[in-house]
């Protein structure tokens, strides 16, 4: 078969985890509910988490009017993707892209690198379902929080000082590390840095592998201590993080998971703020743990996920500790800066509108995003042709999207596949005040078999 016109409106499924926004107000689900099907009714308790838009044969995306899934479409029809992305990663589309709609706390986890996935996946397949890694980048489509990376070493070190539950927890570790942290803290050269990072690794191994009995006792301690204390808790806190709002965190994820290792793990890790448009690039072995929201996530395409807190799910915690690159940073220093996107031409409408199409392209092959705003009514962007394949969807306003001579409707929910080397154009239709967002993941593999 082939078809006559790469643009595809795909059919996406959600899924429902105990961590995502309940019924409409799930970003999500609502998404989800855009594009009719007999299998979704969206329900008003129900909590909706994640909208998968791929290939990933957990939740395989559909073409709306065949009903063939994406995967057997893009397996039989073999220029959708391009052959140099098929030859690089397979018949599939080699990342998988999400909306996540987050309600309360989702585990404190991190994602193997390659060759941990394929040892994890030999080993327990039941928990580890495929072989791949999985780094990802997370745009936020409304106020987003986080924890992403270890804090700087001098925060750590301060909260071990002044937190008691948490001191008490990582033992005579903590002093060794407050010492280690007072002679090399600061210092960026090579042994000190491995220095500090095998310092970082005891404290955190040794917070990890407290009891449960004594985690529970010892979170009792600190929500008391964030309930009384207020401003003052943990020492005033940082100048990252402020008492306040660790006082705040603490009693409100203590709601969500009661006497949970991840209370502690919280004031190891940097709390991170999003606002639309703003971003973040999670490596493979990185820790992170988001907190409410809604985001656009693009990763590799895979499901692996090593989880140790904040999760009724399988907990392993020993690989956890082991993977960590324990890389250390302030957390400006882990959000992405995008930048306007090159082969993007927008009209005259426009340009003077302030529209604009950027770029977050984070340092791995398997894909890009690329965020479009088209403001008022006939604005437009036309996208050069790309050697790979693209996803598109629309998280608000109306407009057109069109591949050669075929157009259809795109709005709020809406989601399109566009095959190789095709040009895309994507066009406004609304009032002065009215934005079309739309956000495009797409991979293209760079082609030296001419030996150029």
């Amino acid at each position: 078969m082939v078809l006559p016109n790469p643009l595809l409106r795909l059919q996406c499924g959600v899924n429902s985890y105990d961590w995502g926004k309940i019924g409409s107000e799930s970003a999500a689900a609502k998404f989800a509910a855009a594009t009719p099907s007999e299998n979704l009714t969206i329900e008003s308790e129900k909590p909706y988490a994640e909208l998968w838009m791929g290939t990933h044969p957990s939740n395989p995306s559909k073409d709306f009017d065949s009903g063939r899934t994406l995967l057997d479409l893009v397996e039989s029809n073999a220029m959708l993707l391009s052959p140099s992305v098929r030859a690089r990663y397979g018949a599939k589309l080699p990342f998988l892209f999400k909306v996540l709609s987050i309600n309360k706390a989702l585990s404190i986890q991190a994602h193997p690198n390659k060759t941990l996935a394929e040892q994890l996946h030999a080993q327990d397949p039941r928990n580890y379902p495929d072989d791949n890694h999985k780094p990802e980048m997370a745009i936020a489509i409304t106020d987003f929080e986080g924890l992403c990376g270890f804090r700087p070493l001098e925060e750590i070190a301060h909260f071990l000082a002044n937190v008691s539950p948490l001191r008490s927890l990582v033992g005579d570790v903590a002093d060794s590390f407050r010492t280690t942290v007072q002679s090399s803290g600061s210092d960026s050269s090579d042994n000190a840095t491995a220095q500090n990072k095998r310092a970082l690794r005891s404290a955190f191994a040794a917070l990890m592998q407290s009891s449960p009995e004594d985690v529970a006792s010892a979170a009792k301690s600190l929500v008391s201590e964030a309930e009384s204390q207020g401003a003052a808790f943990a020492g005033g806190g940082t100048e990252s993080t402020s008492g306040e709002t660790l006082a705040q965190l603490i009693i409100r994820l203590n709601k969500q998971f009661p006497d949970d290792i991840g209370l502690f793990v919280l004031f190891f890790l940097n709390y991170v703020t999003l606002s639309p448009g703003e971003a973040l690039f999670l490596k493979a072995d990185d820790i992170h743990a988001y907190l409410s929201g809604d985001i656009i996530e693009c990763m590799a395409a895979s499901d692996n996920v090593v989880r140790a807190g904040f999760t009724p799910k399988f907990k392993d915690v020993k690989n956890l500790v082991d993977m960590l690159t324990y890389n250390y940073a302030p957390i400006d220093e882990q959000k992405m800066s995008p930048t306007e996107y090159p082969y993007a031409v927008l009209n005259r409408t426009a340009y003077s509108s302030g529209s604009e199409a950027i770029l977050y392209d984070p340092p791995i092959d398997e894909f890009s995003v690329v965020r479009s705003v088209l403001k008022g009514n006939g604005s437009k962007v036309t996208f050069d042709p790309i050697d790979g394949p693209s996803i598109i969807i629309c998280t608000g306003g109306k407009g057109k999207i069109s591949v050669g001579s075929k157009t259809e409707e795109i709005k709020e929910g809406y989601v399109f596949f566009v095959g190789a080397t095709a040009e895309l154009v994507m066009e406004s239709e609304g009032e002065s005040g009215d934005e079309f967002i739309t956000f495009k993941a797409f991979c293209e593999v760079e082609d030296h078999s001419n030996g150029a």
